[in-house]
């Protein structure tokens, strides 16, 4: 069983950065990403990670401020730099268990599990 727990949400002002953090407590390999849902819509892609690290992908408005990474297999990060309003939203980490693939994946369907969600809120 995978259980997926998220950190490091707050409130900040604009211009400022934000780590997020998730730790995956199960024991299989997992590829892992980021989903985001601002208020009134909906979830929405935002990085993901092989299950080693050695593949990455970032959503194309958030590219060059955001970035993910991963220190071990089970603790994912998304680095949020010079964040905007617009960045409010609650983040979701979600994991893929996977067979050694180097793949990411940025589709949420292609996701077994999900965390709870860590809100960021953004003040101009």
């Amino acid at each position: 069983q995978v259980q997926l727990v998220e950190s490091g949400g707050g409130l900040v002002q604009a211009g400022d950065s934000l780590r997020l953090s998730c730790q995956d407590s199960g024991r299989a390999s997992t590829a892992m990403g980021w989903f985001r849902q601002a208020p009134g819509k909906e979830r929405e892609f935002v990085a993901a990670i092989s299950w080693n690290g050695g593949s990455t992908n970032v959503a194309d408005s958030m590219k060059g401020r955001f970035t993910i990474s991963r220190d071990n297999v089970k603790k994912v990060y998304l680095e949020m730099n010079s964040l905007k309003p617009e960045d409010t939203a609650v983040y979701y980490c979600a994991a893929k268990k996977v067979s050694w693939s180097n793949t990411w994946f940025r589709r949420e369907i292609d996701y077994d599990y999900w965390g709870q969600g860590t809100q960021v809120t953004v003040s101009s």
